[in-house]
């Protein structure tokens, strides 16, 4: 959850991201902050590199849980929560990351570890993750995928 305030921070996003908005903040941080904005030697280079880095991935972040994303992806989700069982899961912080057996990963954002334990003691984890944690939680698609062997 502190990634997500941070970059609707980052982008000026006040609620609901809207994407026609996010590009036009992004286009203007890019400029702002683009490396090659700056000389050898000038001393903000270094942080012009640290900042554009920053704000490329909070733009690709902030698309992917976008309503707009989220939407035009929403059938893809539902088949995999639906279909496919959990193979595997892992909990950082407030991050829940799921890789079911269709090989798909997604994160879901602001899972406590209080939910978490509930999770890994239930009797059965796809049923609890059915009920408490897919229509609860922020979730994005990850990169990851699960490795066939």
């Amino acid at each position: 959850m502190k990634r997500i305030t941070e970059y609707k921070k980052l982008f000026n996003v006040e609620k609901e991201i809207d994407l026609k908005q996010l590009k036009k903040s992004y286009r203007n941080l890019v400029k702002e902050w683009h490396p090659d904005k700056f000389q050898n030697g000038d001393p903000r280079q270094e942080e012009a590199e640290i900042q554009s880095r920053r704000i490329i991935d909070g733009y690709h972040f902030l698309v992917s849980i976008a309503p707009e994303t989220k939407a035009a992806n929403l059938e893809a989700y539902t088949e995999t929560i639906t279909k496919s069982a959990i193979a595997d899961y892992q909990h950082k912080g407030l991050l829940l990351e799921v890789t079911f057996s269709d090989g798909t990963t997604y994160e879901y954002f602001g899972v406590t570890k209080p939910v978490y334990i509930k999770m890994i003691n239930a009797g059965n984890l796809n049923r609890f993750a059915k009920r408490s944690i897919y229509p609860k939680y922020i979730y994005r698609k990850s990169k990851r995928h699960l490795q066939e062997v």
